[in-house]
């Protein structure tokens, strides 16, 4: 029979799958020797099979009885016992961190009977015992029985306001008497039924609800955020409780082994007095910082720091922690690995190959590219006029300009019709996710680091300011104003700026980020800390990256800003952007052309262009290879609008004008229209139907490589042949190129260096790879236009028609065009790579679709084989590092 339920001490850190992230690190602390209170894991097998058959599996209850007893007789009292209650802690925890996604409840077992055993147990404080009492009606009513949860916070502030506080802690004991009496009011009022006074059948309750938390709509928004798998359920961890709400020389906190925001080395975090750990998360009380913890209670604060650092140096990363200290006693209830902004990840890397806790390839594989992004992302221009209205945490950074907006549903909406905005909250809570997504930054007047509103933000890359506590926000009013009384209303624009923490009125201009500056040479970013710790990642990734990483680039500009971040070359040279602009009369004159010798005149204007397009592009990366496509899109595109064009004909219908070139362009668009142009008459098609037009394009190439040849430069030509589907497709074009190289040589003396492949787009060129191969001398797979032949669907008809269904359904996980669909597309990649070097061992082998710089995408190419990918010159240092991070292998950090 399955096991499902696991003591603390029977687990470790290596078993995250079954015992999710919080319960694997309770047994690994546990295991330390660190003060953890007792308690059991339930497994996230359970959890699976609860989802799967809608109850708990077979054999649950009597594992649950076995180890709630084991507990009990460890802990000397008995769940929810009246004379002395043993009380439980039930808390969620996946394999993956998800702050705040997925249900937690704290006193489980309190009742009529025991709440006053609870007051005897604690020398008879009453305050104490109701204030317990009332937190576990108010998180039992909204998270097990479904109740807006707003329903008790509404009658807690009612008690508030009339004792003319809004701190809990003012409230007496009558107070918190009459509270429990409410919650139980409205507990029958919303559900028909009473709150469950059997300790046991709250346990039961509590864990189906957390198990159920697993597919909430908040919990699954944030899965596929964060592209976690909707397959690994989530774990149950059961704990005595230990209690922060006892009085001021209680209390409760979150800390950081070292700046989650900077990186920097130091005491970080935050401690609320007399206040369990759902009071710091949900930021509904402004904590105090971390080290005037020194001065409330020495003895726990040293001690505290002294398992920080053990626990940082066990886990050789950066770790967050929560803790309790009950009457003077420290009790650790969680660690984990924790989440880092872009920033703070770069640094702590190079801080711990320093410290010699980790070597340089476990660093390249602690930061990833998605973070390297972030950091190329713009900031404030420091010289430029600001208002300041306000300076909070700076929770999360970057700089983020936006509309202020009030609640998650309006951020969605603003967002969605192309607005950026700021969401401006009190405090956030994980049923504001939808908004936090959708914002390009997050307020709050709440909080501090270790809010939910905080470390949602860091792991999402969103910018945050929290705490900003001189901000009152007038949610139903739909404005906040300022201490000098400054009025912001629904809409205006305000910028915030994550780094300083600091707010301004008004849209403050921002300016390239120093890493950015870094890539472009810039001398100035020399000496800045975070600047060097990037520079000193992206050297190993280079020295440790099998592929080359080039760019896709259509300019001589675009082509020398992608060899300052590094590129190695061009990978995708796209012939018909040269075509566009003024340049497009030309194109519609050989469309037009009704004889071979008007088809030539057309191509001989427009040779001469072409030409100096390439001497351009091949001078900027002078000794490195460049892949140019010929001309690939159908006709019809370069050709006016089909309704505009029928306008314009019949007016000069109209005034007599007749056979006019608007009339035979009107046909011409009519005869080359297609109903699905992707399928049509397009790439190789075109080259064979409409002879010379390759020929030019070739000719254009070679003799602009010649031209540089013959100004001592270095060119590296790689003719790319689009979407061909048969190898005799290919050697007809491939005659004329070649036809066309020994009359350059003939001509100028100079015979270029240069290679002739194709690029692999259709699955019928898959199959045929190892005769294509014959030859061809490269491949580079355009995995955009393959993704869409597999799958037979339209990128630009489908995005926007049922992909938002697919990705809410669990059908995708993700995009197939952000990222690659490795069991479909990428088999096939890996059929042709495998059949092609079968019959060409030297076959060169690339990829120029937008995958090229996805991160994911970039691992399985590495896997498969291929010598490079390509992709956007801004992208290029992200792929360089996801290479390297490929090449050092998976990541050793817990």
């Amino acid at each position: 029979m399955t096991k499902y339920v696991y003591d603390f001490s029977e687990g470790s850190k290596d078993l995250k799958d079954l015992l999710g992230g919080k319960g694997a690190n309770l047994a690994e602390m546990t295991n330390l020797g660190l003060p953890v209170p007792p308690g059991f894991t339930i497994s996230t097998d359970a959890c699976r099979a609860y989802l799967e058959h809608g109850q708990a599996p077979e054999g649950l209850a009597e594992e649950v009885d076995e180890h709630l007893d084991a507990l009990e007789q460890k802990m000397g009292r008995r769940l929810g016992q009246a004379d002395g209650p043993l009380l439980v802690s039930v808390r969620s925890g996946a394999k993956f961190s998800m702050p705040g996604m997925m249900d937690t409840v704290l006193d489980v077992g309190l009742n009529d009977d025991s709440v006053h055993g609870l007051a005897a147990l604690a020398g008879g404080d009453k305050r104490f015992a109701f204030d317990s009492y009332r937190r576990l009606l108010q998180m039992f009513g909204s998270t097990v029985l479904g109740i807006d949860a707003k329903v008790f916070h509404d009658e807690l502030d009612r008690v508030k306001a009339h004792r003319g506080t809004r701190n809990d802690l003012d409230l007496n004991v009558d107070d918190l008497e009459a509270l429990v009496t409410t919650y139980q009011e409205l507990i029958v009022t919303h559900t028909g039924r009473p709150f469950p006074q059997n300790p046991r059948e709250q346990l039961d309750m509590v864990v189906g609800a957390v198990f159920d938390s697993w597919n909430t709509e908040r919990a699954t928004i944030y899965r596929h955020e964060e592209h976690i798998p909707n397959n690994l359920g989530t774990a149950v961890n059961i704990c005595a409780m230990v209690f922060g709400n006892g009085g001021m020389d209680s209390g409760t906190g979150v800390a950081f082994t070292r700046d989650p925001a900077s990186g920097a080395q130091g005491v970080y975090g935050d401690y609320l007095q007399d206040a369990q750990g759902e009071d710091v998360v949900a930021g509904i009380r402004n904590t105090v910082p971390l080290a005037d913890l020194e001065q409330l209670d020495k003895t726990s604060y040293d001690q505290l720091l002294d398992i920080m650092a053990k626990l940082e140096t066990h886990y050789r990363d950066l770790c967050d922690v929560e803790f309790t200290i009950e009457h003077g006693k420290l009790w650790m209830l969680q660690t984990r690995i924790a989440k880092r902004t872009a920033e703070a990840a770069f640094r702590i890397a190079c801080q711990l190959v320093d410290q010699q806790l980790i070597d340089m390839h476990e660093a390249i594989r602690r930061v990833n590219g998605a973070q390297l992004a972030n950091l190329m992302f713009p900031r404030f221009d420091t010289h430029a006029e600001r208002v300041l209205i306000a300076t909070g945490m700076n929770a999360s950074p970057g700089a983020a300009v936006g509309k202020v907006v009030f609640d998650s549903e309006s951020a969605v909406e603003w967002a969605e019709r192309g607005e950026s905005v700021i969401l401006v909250r009190r405090e956030t809570n994980p049923d504001d996710l939808r908004g936090m997504v959708a914002a390009t930054g997050i307020l709050t007047s709440r909080g501090g680091k270790t809010s939910h509103a905080a470390v949602v933000a860091r792991g999402m890359g969103r910018t945050c300011v929290c705490g900003a506590d001189s901000l009152t926000i007038d949610v139903k009013g739909r404005r906040m104003r300022t201490r000098d009384g400054v009025e912001i209303a629904e809409g205006d624009l305000i910028s915030i700026d994550g780094t300083t923490g600091e707010v301004f009125a008004g849209e403050v201009p921002v300016a390239d980020s120093l890493v950015v500056r870094h890539f472009e040479g810039d001398e100035t970013t020399t000496g800045d800390e975070l600047v060097a710790a990037v520079s000193r990642i992206m050297e190993h990734a280079d020295r440790t990256r099998r592929m080359a990483v080039r760019a896709n680039a259509d300019t001589p500009e675009d082509a020398a800003r992608a060899r300052r971040f590094g590129a190695q070359g061009i990978g995708l040279c796209r012939t018909e952007h040269m075509f566009l602009g003024e340049r497009k009369a030309l194109v519609e004159n050989l469309i037009l052309a009704e004889s071979p010798e008007e088809q030539q005149a057309a191509l001989a204007e427009l040779l001469p262009r072409q030409r100096d397009d390439f001497v351009g592009i091949l001078e900027a990366m002078d000794g490195l290879p460049v892949t140019i496509r010929l001309i690939d899109p159908p006709l019809h595109e370069f050709l006016p609008d089909y309704a505009d064009l029928a306008v314009e004909v019949a007016l000069h219908d109209e005034r007599g004008k007749r056979d006019t070139k608007e009339h035979k362009l009107l046909e011409t668009v009519k005869r080359l229209h297609e109903v699905n142009p992707m399928l049509g008459l397009r790439g190789v098609r075109l080259g064979i139907v409409i002879p010379g037009l390759f020929a030019m394009q070739a000719r254009a190439i070679l003799e602009a490589a010649a031209l540089r040849v013959q100004a001592g430069g270095h060119p590296h030509p790689e003719i790319m042949i689009p979407l061909v589907a048969t190898v005799q497709e290919f050697e007809l074009v491939c005659a004329d190129i070649t036809k066309v190289a020994a009359e350059i040589e003939a001509d100028t003396g100079v015979r270029p260096d240069y290679k002739v492949g194709t690029m692999i787009e259709l699955p019928r060129a898959v199959m045929a790879a190892g005769e294509i191969a014959r030859a061809a001398e490269f491949f580079s797979f355009g995995t955009n236009d393959l993704t869409q032949m597999t799958w037979g669907f339209s990128r630009d008809d489908v995005e926007a028609s049922f992909f938002g269904t697919y990705l809410e359904k669990g059908i995708f996980a993700v995009s197939p065009f952000e990222s690659l669909d490795t069991q479909g597309v990428g088999q096939l990649i890996r059929y042709a790579v495998e059949h092609g070097r079968a019959t060409r061992p030297d076959l060169h082998l690339g990829v120029c679709g937008e995958h090229g710089g996805d991160p994911d995408s970039i691992h399985f190419f590495d896997e498969v084989g291929l010598d490079y990918v390509s992709c956007s010159p801004f992208r290029v240092p992200i792929a360089r590092l996801e290479a390297g991070r490929s090449g050092a292998g998976p990541s050793e950090s817990a």
